[in-house]
């Protein structure tokens, strides 16, 4: 049996999820979770095979979910099943250690087939998708991406200074590089760009 863990903050698909996987004859759902850290800790206690998971989550994202998993869980494998059809979270759920990417409009039978490929040791992620991912790289940094997150939700300069614990003049610096990397006209149009893009 190949044991799955569930994450998705919306109960009613996270219901659908466990009754569609149950199905599956070589498929056992071991656990659910709710949010991002509760399913890191289901993990590291009952060490499946497979994570499933979100990328929107609350208390940790999929994505650093996905990193969690692949450090402290030894021979978990995670499919990332999200409605972000955008190369920059492909992306970024591979270097977080992701094996698979399922798009949520995907017929039902591509995701138990995913997770069997991973089971596998192989990875399951749409071609096509697969292909602009490597076409076109984010430019971002990592320090980038939070000040730009952080400017996209309407933070002021000195809001992200300290949360961050920098000076104002340091996030001025890194707002002003992500605006130029992105082509935005603003820090508000350059969020939106990243955004679209899947670097944030």
């Amino acid at each position: 049996m190949i044991r799955v863990i569930i994450a998705e903050d919306q109960g009613m698909v996270l219901g659908a999820l466990a009754a569609l996987l149950d199905i599956e004859s070589d498929i056992e759902v071991v656990g659910t979770a709710a949010d991002g850290g509760e399913a890191l800790r289901l993990a590291r206690t009952l060490l499946p095979d497979v994570v499933l998971t979100d990328i929107e989550m609350p208390v940790m994202t999929g994505l650093e979910l996905a990193a969690a998993v692949r450090d402290s869980v030894p021979g978990a494998r995670v499919v990332i099943l999200t409605t972000f059809a955008r190369p920059g979270y492909l992306r970024r759920a591979l270097d977080a250690g992701a094996s698979g990417y399922v798009l949520k409009d995907a017929p039902s039978r591509h995701l138990a087939d995913a997770i069997r490929r991973v089971h596998a040791g192989s990875r399951a992620i749409d071609p096509e998708l697969a292909a602009d991912a490597w076409t076109e790289a984010d430019p971002l940094t990592e320090r980038e991406r939070r000040v730009l997150r952080l400017a996209g939700d309407g933070r002021s300069g000195a809001e992200m200074a300290a949360e961050l614990g920098l000076s104002e003049g340091t996030v001025r610096n890194y707002l002003s590089d992500a605006i130029s990397k992105v082509g935005g006209k603003n820090r508000v149009d350059a969020a939106r760009i990243a955004r679209s893009k899947g670097w944030l």
